[in-house]
């Protein structure tokens, strides 16, 4: 096994907010809040100062409109100083995994030592935005030069100009395919012949695994906020710890009724929150005397047929494997963002289907079978949320968190990206 980078790139710590559940209004943090709540966690436990940072990357879909930027924005709040760079990069549901790869990358190349990166997400504060009626109106009547002429614009000016555009829904729905994610996850889930029961009850483990983690004091990198009145939040909210298969069953399909299996129930939640890590070079390492959590080995991005786009972790996984000569029976733990039940237990079926490998992604033989037991131990986003320029980063944090944990080796994070894309990461505990 040997790392794909020129440099040794390590993780050397982390820390998130948690993820609270959208709620039908603007929750009450900015997507720059939330990364500087857990920013301010991590940085401040570390042994150099933020003014050391060579850079600070940050994966966000959808900054405020006074966020611009708001990598940079982010890392003059956390106290970087005017000379540290801070950017933004967008990959979907991939964001802040990408931020971790961009800043390997820099490291690897010797450009930088020491870097922050890492995804946030308010979600909650998607805009709504005027249709393009309202927009043309508007911009009519501004431009009208008498008295009756914008009298006779307002004449002509219809209600249903005030009809929003939901942002949050537009983004959520892939514009080449003319399909949401949702419908997407209906047709593998048909696809692998998963059965309505099967999600129901991979989204009810998921709370009780997400649960008991919590229970068992065993989610470290989740660090509390407070809101401007002092309330805290100590737990992701959406856990909902009284689920059961039959609660779940009762569910209506809300992406193909009446006949769907995707519910509400068995999809990842709409979430704020925010993740972030620090990464370093063997120099930095040295220099600041810090410890290390993993090193990185290897990372892919995969590109499929977008109304196909939850089984990306298949298509971003399988390089890796091939590359490092790895099978499941040598990883100890697999991350796979839930997107959906369905899309999660799709890709195990695509795992253990020989057409599949061999067909679309070229394999000789099937990649073979992830032992459950090894998958999303401690839940995923159906229980804890999908902030989706957070998620990323979370789910490798964790994957490290939990390797750590249980003294093992090898780890891989993975999640499929809107678009028809799949990302994934290898890391390894440095024992």
């Amino acid at each position: 096994m040997k790392a794909i980078f020129a440099r040794d790139v390590y993780i050397i710590d982390g820390a998130r907010t948690p993820f609270l559940k959208a709620r039908g209004k603007p929750g009450c943090f900015s997507a720059s809040d939330l990364a500087v709540s857990a920013g301010k966690s991590l940085l401040t436990r570390q042994k150099f100062s933020p003014q050391d940072l060579d850079e600070v990357i940050i994966g966000c879909m959808m900054p405020g409109p006074d966020e611009a930027n708001i990598g940079r924005v982010i890392a003059l709040r956390l106290g970087c100083g005017k000379k540290v760079p801070g950017w933004t990069v967008q990959r979907n549901c991939a964001s802040g995994l990408q931020s971790v790869d961009s800043a390997a990358q820099l490291i690897s190349s010797g450009r930088a030592d020491l870097i922050l990166a890492g995804g946030t997400e308010a979600m909650s504060r998607a805009p709504l935005l005027l249709n393009t009626k309202l927009v043309n109106f508007l911009a009519d009547f501004k431009n009208a030069k008498s008295i009756q002429q914008k009298i006779k614009l307002l004449t002509q000016f219809r209600f249903g100009y005030l009809k929003p555009v939901v942002s949050l829904l537009i983004g959520l729905t892939d514009p080449i395919a003319g399909l949401n994610m949702g419908q997407t996850a209906e047709i593998i889930s048909s696809r692998f012949n998963i059965t309505r029961e099967q999600m129901d009850v991979y989204a009810a483990n998921s709370h009780a695994r997400l649960a008991n983690a919590f229970d068992q004091n065993l989610m470290t990198e989740v660090t509390a906020i407070y809101d401007a009145q002092g309330k805290y939040y100590l737990e992701d909210d959406g856990l909902r710890r009284d689920t059961t298969v039959e609660k779940l069953s009762r569910l209506k399909p809300i992406f193909d009724q009446p006949y769907g299996m995707v519910t509400a129930g068995n999809s990842s939640q709409i979430t704020d929150g925010a993740a972030l890590v620090v990464l370093a070079s063997q120099n930095a390492v040295e220099k600041y005397h810090l410890p290390v959590m993993g090193k990185i080995i290897d990372a892919a991005w995969a590109g499929l047929e977008p109304s196909q786009m939850g089984l990306g972790p298949v298509h971003a996984i399988a390089p890796i494997l091939h590359r490092q000569n790895l099978n499941f029976d040598q990883i100890d733990v697999v991350e796979i963002n839930e997107a959906f039940a369905g899309q999660v237990l799709a890709c195990l079926a695509a795992f253990e289907d020989e057409l599949y490998c061999h067909e679309e992604l070229g394999l000789e033989r099937l990649i073979g079978k992830l032992d459950q037991d090894k998958l999303n131990i401690d839940g995923g986003a159906i229980a804890q949320g999908h902030p989706i320029g957070a998620s990323g980063t979370r789910v490798l944090l964790h994957t490290l968190e939990i390797l750590k944990r249980q003294n093992k080796k090898l780890g891989l994070a993975s999640l499929c990206i809107g678009g028809g894309l799949g990302g994934a990461m290898l890391v390894e505990n440095v024992l």
